[in-house]
């Protein structure tokens, strides 16, 4: 007895043309990331002021993605990892939205520390800046390759980053003993540096899901 074909004939389209537009979202949000960097890095005022302007698409195309998301689900009807990759792409579009967030808050900070003298310290932010952006090109690249084990290097990576922002925002928190007079911009640089650890998190919670669609695995609680 012939089998019908698999409704992925349908889906499987509709499928790829899902997962191609949440890689566009991607590769805004990386954008994104990256003029933030200048904006803080080389004191680049247009960036800062692309990534806030930005912002407003990653909004729009997270909106669609959830309408296409849901679409999806309820004409195919998804089954087992079919559906987890549908639900992995609607949740990669969420953290996609908020990392564009995550660099807006910096871009922000970055045009109120710009309006000063180059702080020493700023500098120092640069490996935290690799250290992120790294995770979220990973990150990107597991969901888009279906790579479980380039994921599961999410989770330790993102513990390593914790501790950058920690030994960072102690470094300033005693310069600001030291120096009162330039409280303000050690203030932005660690809300800038924290805004990268969320980034950090966010490349993460990509990572565990992409491990979930491939593997039908829940690694988000298991201990590092």
């Amino acid at each position: 007895m012939q089998t019908n074909p698999h409704i992925l004939s349908g889906f499987e389209l509709r499928l790829m043309e899902f997962r191609k537009n949440a890689l566009v979202m991607a590769s805004l949000a990386r954008s994104s990331i990256e003029r933030a960097r200048r904006g803080v890095l080389e004191r680049d005022e247009g960036a800062c002021n692309t990534v806030i302007v930005d912002d407003e698409e990653i909004d729009v195309l997270e909106v669609e993605m959830d309408r296409d998301g849901i679409a999806l689900l309820l004409k195919f009807q998804p089954m087992a990892s079919d559906l987890r990759l549908v639900i992995a792409t609607m949740k990669f579009s969420a953290n996609l939205e908020r990392i564009a967030d995550q660099a807006v808050g910096i871009a922000r900070r970055a045009r109120k520390l710009n309006l000063k003298a180059r702080h020493p310290e700023v500098a120092g932010i640069e490996p935290i800046f690799d250290s992120a952006d790294a995770m979220v090109a990973d990150a990107i690249r597991a969901f888009a390759d279906r790579d479980p084990e380039r994921a599961r290097t999410l989770r330790d990576r993102d513990a390593v980053l914790d501790a950058m922002n920690r030994d960072y925002a102690n470094r300033l928190a005693g310069l600001m003993q030291k120096t009162p007079d330039r409280i303000e911009e050690c203030l932005d640089l660690i809300f800038i540096a924290r805004f990268l650890e969320r980034i950090g998190d966010q490349a993460t919670n990509i990572a565990e899901d992409t491990v979930f669609a491939v593997e039908a695995e829940d690694i988000r609680h298991l201990p590092s």
